[in-house]
């Protein structure tokens, strides 16, 4: 592990530490410490407290922030996918459709709070930003022939959605309704083993 692996793994398993106590544990220089501390915090990876005691000076410690306990692996799409085998094994496959049309209505009403009703063009810019928002990378672009291609170069639910196609068509049905347009193609899909999510966009 590369040092600031090692401040990362050290906050996680002790909570606060101070650059002394960080030094023991490292066996580098304070000074060589905060240089990596400094670059944690600029990363939104690590905060501060100043903790002031009846004797001497304040000392400073150093915690993990929430985008920092994001660093660490989760296994949460393994753990969704158990849950869907086990309903769907419960109560068949029709209510793990079900699931994915409740989720598709409630992000259709969360969407359409930010979609007001503009242009196409407008509506495919707005629909990016959330998706970026949620971490899907998306890149889009207006031909000259009026289309729109949309692209998304992650899927956060990629394991879920490889597993359960359910999700990737009910995305499709999601952005038909928050576009307004029911000319929604989609051309590659990564659950289906493409290199990335592509979609064409054509007003109705």
């Amino acid at each position: 592990m590369s040092t600031k692996d090692e401040i990362m793994h050290l906050l996680k398993k002790y909570k606060r530490l101070s650059v002394s106590e960080l030094e023991g544990h490292l066996g580098i220089t304070g000074m060589a410490v905060r240089r990596h501390l400094n670059q944690l915090e600029a990363e939104d990876n690590i905060k501060t407290e100043t903790i002031r005691k009846n004797m001497g000076r304040p000392v400073q410690l150093y915690s993990l922030t929430r985008t920092g306990e994001e660093w660490f692996p989760k296994n949460y799409s393994a753990m969704t996918v158990d849950f869907l085998r086990d309903i769907e094994e419960l109560s068949g496959p029709e209510m793990v459709d079900a699931l994915f049309q409740k989720r598709e209505a409630r992000l259709e009403e969360k969407y359409k709070a930010r979609i007001e009703d503009n242009d196409l063009k407008e509506r495919v810019a707005v629909l990016a930003d959330i998706q970026n928002e949620n971490g899907y990378m998306v890149e889009w672009q207006e031909n000259e022939n009026g289309e729109f291609e949309f692209v998304e170069y992650n899927c956060p639910i990629f394991k879920v959605a490889s597993n359960y196609h359910k999700a990737c068509s009910c995305e499709h049905s999601l952005f038909q309704k928050v576009l307004q347009t029911d000319k929604v193609e989609q051309v590659c899909c990564m659950a289906k083993g493409g290199d990335f999510c592509k979609y064409v966009i054509k007003s109705s």
